[in-house]
């Protein structure tokens, strides 16, 4: 397997994480023990690129990197915010060139890569290169296309965009794969679209998911050419294992034995049960609100759909209404606020499930929640992806 693209620091607040990794080196390490001796192709900062080279040489893979002056990075506050790009350099460099047999080729921030394969799988890493595999002369006998949601409708443009016959004209692919986060994904093909679904983890570590899904795709695909939709399945059970542990290194076995989320298609209605008296108590209620949303979740939040103006009884008639018709609450704890709690305990009473946020809980202020079912995490992703999960119908 040769895999192109980009070799990138990343650091995140909240979890901690500061690494060396990037959607292709991420790639090669998740490669390594699936496709011995693969190699890897990339700019590199000068000042990191020999710790790159000696790092892939432990795991046996060759590499190729082109030293550059641009120590380039994504920062993130927490894993699903909005990345900040640093250290980009004004104009694009030249297009690497790489041929082989099968090459998984990633969206670069420093620029493009032609490649000629047999079998290609192109993950574009950004909407407006979901199209531009061919533009600079890329060739390949049999293409898949890996995107998430956004970028496929993107691309797709307007019509059915799930019409596997206008998705395949569109992106001159033979198999589009549609990442949709925790609702998992779609294999187009000829024969009709396949639901691939999402499966479940304790936790959710979410940087580089993607990278990790495309990365088992192009091996089981692209080398030992299983059907599309068999390689998306094994992909998903390969995320989920990746999001719960970290471990970068892929390895098939035990991945038969995880569990599918609920067979629900489309995420419910989520009740945000939180304060939002201060400033950070609303920044988190609006970022809770905004990561449901652009993972497929409709959401009551009491401040944005009934707002803090009117008497008691009519803010908490309208609140409760809200809450009645929703799948599943997402409460914040900490600070013990007196009316997220009694939403918790009115939704439990209800038999509605709650996913509880608790950042910094006193253990005794948990008793309740945990002994009523609750679903208890310290870490915001995992809270939003649970409470999405819970949702499903």
């Amino acid at each position: 397997m040769i895999i192109v693209g980009g070799v990138y620091r990343e650091e995140c607040v909240r979890p901690h994480w500061s690494r060396i990794f990037g959607s292709a080196g991420r790639a090669a390490v998740a490669l390594s023990a699936l496709s011995p001796g693969s190699h890897l192709v990339a700019h590199a900062y000068i000042g990191w690129a020999e710790d790159v080279r000696q790092t892939m040489h432990g795991l046996g893979v060759t590499t190729d990197l082109r030293e550059i002056g641009s120590d380039i990075a994504f920062h993130y506050f927490h894993p699903l915010s909005i990345s900040e790009l640093v250290g980009a350099a004004d104009s694009p460099l030249p297009p690497l060139s790489v041929n082989g047999d099968v090459i998984l080729r990633f969206g670069m921030v420093e620029g493009d890569a032609a490649i000629s394969a047999r079998r290609a799988v192109y993950d574009p890493q950004h909407p407006s290169a979901a199209l531009l595999f061919h533009a600079n002369g890329s060739t390949a006998k049999e293409l898949a296309v890996v995107l998430n949601e956004v970028e496929f409708e993107c691309g797709a443009g307007s019509g059915d965009i799930w019409n596997y016959d206008i998705a395949r004209d569109r992106f001159n692919a033979d198999v589009i794969v549609v990442k949709r986060g925790p609702l998992g994904a779609v294999v187009m093909q000829a024969g009709g679209n396949i639901r691939i679904p999402a499966y479940r983890s304790e936790t959710v570590f979410k940087l580089g998911s993607g990278d990790i899904f495309s990365a088992v795709f192009a091996h089981l695909w692209g080398e030992r050419e299983w059907p599309a939709a068999k390689a998306a399945d094994f992909a998903s059970r390969g995320v989920a294992r990746y999001v719960s542990t970290r471990g970068t290194q892929v390895s098939l076995e035990g991945l038969e034995d995880l569990a599918p989320c609920a067979s629900g298609e489309t995420a419910g209605r989520i009740y945000i049960a939180a304060p939002f008296f201060t400033l950070s108590q609303r920044w988190l209620v609006d970022e809770m609100r905004g990561c449901l949303t652009m993972l497929g979740g409709d959401t009551f939040s009491p401040i944005h759909d009934v707002g803090a103006y009117g008497g008691s009884e009519y803010i908490a008639g309208k609140d409760l209404d809200g809450l009645r018709s929703c799948n599943t609450v997402l409460a914040v704890i900490d600070g013990e606020d007196a009316g997220t709690l009694f939403e918790i305990g009115y939704a439990r009473s209800l038999g509605i499930p709650v996913v509880v946020l608790a950042e910094a809980p006193r253990p005794e202020s948990l008793t309740m929640l945990e002994g009523t079912g609750c679903t208890v995490t310290d870490d915001f992703t995992t809270a939003v992806y649970g409470a999405i999960w819970s949702s499903l119908r």
